[in-house]
């Protein structure tokens, strides 16, 4: 394992992007800038998630190769400069760093930890395999106002957010891809206590409770 002779093999039916493209390769990048005695290791990565499918794969991947390499490195979980690399990856790549739920604001990197039990529900998702260009749903979307807070909404019962919370993105989405509103409709005609489009799209999910 040399210093800057890092080699990067990225798996899976749907990546055919070059590695340099990859985010854990720019994680790397980054990381070797803030400490340049890091020793790079080499990496494969087995992609399971869909690009295009508004699920934060890559955003992820990149989120666990810095925690791995600030491990490595010797630094402290809580080292500023580790949120500071992951948001300059991506809005949401600083998410990925903690294992809880969060409400991101600013472009996403502003944190905001809550209380949130879904203990009691499973989760389900649909990935219809259309991919939706983020930079497509970005430019189309119109965010609203809403008439409550995000952290208001969320401490609600799951079977209240169908009235309150809603993906900005699904109008504009919806319109580009019409056939997406009946994935959306399906979970809640299984049963399902909530269900929306997951990020800018395409993947829907829904709440079913247990039992």
């Amino acid at each position: 394992m040399n210093k800057g002779n890092a080699e990067l093999k990225v798996f899976g039916t749907d990546w055919t992007e070059p590695k340099e493209s990859n985010l854990v390769w720019k994680a790397l990048q980054k990381f070797r800038k803030a400490e340049p005695a890091f020793e790079e290791h080499s990496w494969n990565l087995l992609k399971k998630i869909p690009s295009g499918g508004g699920l934060g794969g890559g955003s992820s991947d990149a989120a666990f190769a810095l925690k791995l390499m600030a491990e490595k490195a010797g630094w402290e979980k809580t080292d500023p400069r580790l949120q500071q690399i992951a948001s300059d990856l991506g809005s949401d790549c600083a998410f990925f760093l903690f294992d809880q739920p969060m409400i991101g604001t600013g472009r996403g990197e502003i944190l905001t930890p809550i209380e949130l039990d879904l203990s009691n529900y499973r989760i389900e998702f649909d990935f219809p395999g259309i991919q939706i260009s983020t930079s497509m749903a970005f430019s189309k979307v119109q965010p609203k106002e809403h008439e409550r807070p995000l952290n208001e909404i969320l401490a609600l019962p799951v079977s209240e957010w169908k009235k309150w919370l809603k993906n900005d993105f699904e109008d504009s989405v919806f319109a580009h891809f019409p056939v997406l509103s009946g994935l959306k409709q399906n979970f809640y005609e299984r049963g399902a206590e909530y269900a929306a489009m997951s990020g800018s799209g395409s993947t829907f999910f829904g709440l079913f409770r247990k039992g």
